[in-house]
């Protein structure tokens, strides 16, 4: 007789589901540290020194 199989759906779905979530949250973090704030931070510079170059041009050091 084969014994009947108890818990393995609860149990793959709680592995599933954590990996999901891992791998979402590491993803998303690669995205905003790697891609994001690099790209703000280079845009924000950008703007600063177009608005260091107006007041220049303005006379307004």
């Amino acid at each position: 007789m084969v014994k009947p199989i108890t818990g393995m759906l609860r149990r793959g779905l709680v592995l599933d589901l954590s990996v999901a979530f891992g791998l979402g949250t590491a993803s998303g973090y690669f995205w905003w540290y790697g891609f994001h704030m690099p790209a703000v931070r280079k845009r924000d510079t950008f703007y600063a020194k177009l608005e260091d170059q107006r007041a220049e041009a303005l006379g307004q050091v």
